[in-house]
This record gives C-alpha cells, sequence and structure tokens, in this order.
C-alpha cells in the first residue's frame, strides 16, 4: 500500500498560490486570511467558494445516542451546525 501524501500546511499553501498569481508570499498570506475572515462572518448565510464548495448552516434533531464507555442510552439535544457541501465539479475531479 503506498503512503498516502500529507495536506498542505498554510505555509505550503500560500507559496503555492503567490507562485501560481504572481504574487509575493506575504499577500497570499493576506489573500488567504482575508478569505478565512469573510467566510467566517458569512457562513450564517452561506458562503459560496465557485468550483469548490460552500458552507451552509443546518439543524440537527434531537436524537438517541449511546455512551460508549458505558453503553448507557442518553439523549443528544438538537443543535445548529456548520456543514461544507463540496461542489459537484470538485467532487468529479477529486474522485474520477
Amino acid at each position: 500500500m503506498a503512503k498516502e501524501k500529507k495536506a498542505l500546511t498554510k505555509a505550503q499553501l500560500t507559496a503555492h498560490l503567490a507562485d501560481q498569481a504572481g504574487l509575493t508570499k506575504k499577500q497570499a498570506a493576506q489573500i488567504l486570511g482575508v478569505l478565512a475572515d469573510t467566510a467566517c462572518k458569512e457562513a450564517k448565510r452561506g458562503f459560496t467558494l465557485p468550483g469548490i464548495g460552500k458552507l451552509v448552516v443546518a439543524k440537527r434533531k434531537a436524537r438517541m445516542g449511546r455512551n460508549p464507555a458505558t453503553g448507557e442510552q442518553i439523549k443528544i439535544p438538537a443543535k445548529t451546525v456548520l456543514k461544507f457541501r463540496i461542489a459537484k465539479a470538485c467532487k468529479d475531479a477529486v474522485l474520477t
């Protein structure tokens, strides 16, 4: 079985973005920072990265679960969660 490659680090992603867009690493890091801040602020209304996916808010219903240590049934309350839905184009590119 072949070793899996590790995910890009922030520094590697910044360097790649700078190289591909002809920017300095500082400018690329600034763009990534602004993108992350915007995604966090806009996630409540939905935030889309075209061609990659979108952040959406979803409500989970209350449900019964099981404590793995004791096997005891517990009630898990309803809550709001943040999900990332992968765009079809990205999914197709990765899975084919």
